[in-house]
């Protein structure tokens, strides 16, 4: 049986799986199959499976008369890069706005519309540098983010919209944010030529700090990584790798099956860890803001004793980071996040309404030795009372580490009651062992 006398839904059918392109091809055979490959149901289809689209929307939103024109809009305005690679950025980019119109929508609204090819040729020329291809197609998704002042009459919430999130403890405070096309031009023209970069290497920085405290990211144009600068930057350069170099591919062959650059990879890894609940908001209101710190295991440690809920994990500061001393090499920050359950503080059976924090121990090791075991009153100067179900009270550290792995664990001593009134005997509430480790992945 041929084609021609196939049924209209089964010929439906038989198209889709072809694709778009094979469908195109079909059509040129037969008037049944040209009306068949015309259908507008057709291509809805193919802009689901290639470009998640679920109305017909041209690149810049606006809408198309039809599936198919629409279809071909989207493969006139980026014939000039592998398909493949621009369905692949779509999906970052849809991914990580579908987060934040979910859960942080006051982000969402910072993102701009994608840069047109003239804009990045643009800024191409005038830094001189040919961006890898995925980066090249990322800004023409979303042209990074846009905060102003005037989004906000406090200027301290302008810190905390970063599509990438932070940090914060004691007065170091970092929130990352995507630069437009605009900004990485004036801000890699201010500082590149102050860092002494070998002329070999082309470097942009393409995201930074919106905090206190400084932290920038720099693209190799050249290579395709992503590196993060250290506390030695201003110095002599230093900088850590942020996305393993074994993963970056053909980051400017243009008929490469596999290319991907570490802003490619260090976008969707980021998207994951935030579809999956690994990092999470922090914050209320207005004061929201994407947290670094990992909520979940084997990141996150959590440990229950008498009732007393600790949750614990850390995060690698790479702008702290001095990889010329030997003594203090890298950087790491914890957070400890503790809660009394509902049921309250249950201690040989006897249920008491509140405990109270008194003293901390931690053991920090580095790799499996330990270098630090200390003692001491109170966290951060402060004596927390736990009440039952009330929300965490959580605190921020940090130490420093000779190696580039190990762990903190510890306990916290309580009393049942209050300091001031206790109603027995006090107790030590474990703090599970968590890691510091220095991530394939560094944001």
């Amino acid at each position: 049986m041929g084609l021609e006398e196939v049924e209209d839904l089964v010929l439906h059918t038989i198209l889709s799986k072809l694709g778009p392109k094979d469908s195109a091809r079909a059509a040129c055979v037969s008037n049944k199959l040209r009306s068949s490959a015309s259908e507008d149901s057709l291509w809805s289809i193919f802009c689901f499976q290639d470009l998640d689209l679920k109305e017909p929307l041209d690149p810049l939103g606006n809408p198309t008369p039809s599936f198919k024109a629409c279809y071909q809009v989207w493969r006139e305005a980026f014939g000039m890069y592998p398909w493949p690679l621009v369905m692949r950025v779509k999906r970052c980019w849809g991914r990580l706005k579908n987060w934040l119109s979910i859960n942080f929508p006051e982000a969402a609204a910072t993102l701009r519309k994608g840069a047109s090819e003239v804009d990045i040729q643009e800024s191409q020329r005038i830094l001189k540098v040919k961006l890898p291809l995925p980066t090249r197609i990322l800004y023409r998704f979303c042209d990074g983010q846009e905060i102003k002042d005037g989004q906000s009459s406090q200027s301290s919430l302008r810190g905390l919209l970063g599509l990438i999130g932070g940090y914060s403890f004691y007065t170091h405070m970092v929130n990352v944010y995507l630069l437009p096309l605009i900004e990485v031009v004036s801000t890699t023209k201010s500082i590149i030529p102050h860092l002494g970069f070998s002329s070999r290497f082309k470097y942009i920085v393409v995201a930074a700090s919106f905090g206190y405290s400084e932290k920038l990211f720099f693209l190799n144009c050249t290579t395709g990584q992503l590196h993060v600068g250290t506390v030695n930057l201003a110095t002599d350069g230093e900088m850590i790798s942020c996305v393993p170099n074994a993963l970056i591919s053909s980051v400017h062959d243009l008929n490469g099956d596999r290319q991907q650059d570490a802003m490619l990879l260090w976008l969707e890894e980021h998207g994951r860890r935030l579809e999956n609940g690994i990092i999470k908001l922090r914050g209320e209101g207005d004061y929201r803001s994407i947290s670094l710190f990992p909520e979940e295991p084997p990141l996150c440690s959590t440990a229950i004793t008498n009732g007393v809920k600790v949750r614990a994990s850390a995060v690698f500061i790479p702008e702290l980071a001095d990889l010329e001393n030997d003594r203090e090499k890298y950087t790491y920050s914890y957070s400890i996040r503790m809660s009394l359950l509902p049921e309250g503080c249950i201690i040989n059976g006897l249920p008491f309404s509140s405990c109270q924090l008194q003293r901390r121990h931690w053991i920090i090791r580095a790799n499996d030795r330990v270098v630090s075991d200390v003692s001491g009153e109170a966290v951060i100067g402060k004596l927390p009372l736990l009440l039952p179900g009330e929300k965490e009270f959580v605190y921020e550290s940090c130490t420093p580490l000779t190696t580039s792995s190990g762990s903190v664990e510890g306990s916290f001593t309580f009393v049942p009651g209050r300091l001031a009134d206790p109603k027995g005997a006090p107790f030590e509430a474990e703090v599970a062992r968590f890691p510091l480790e220095l991530p394939d992945y560094v944001f």
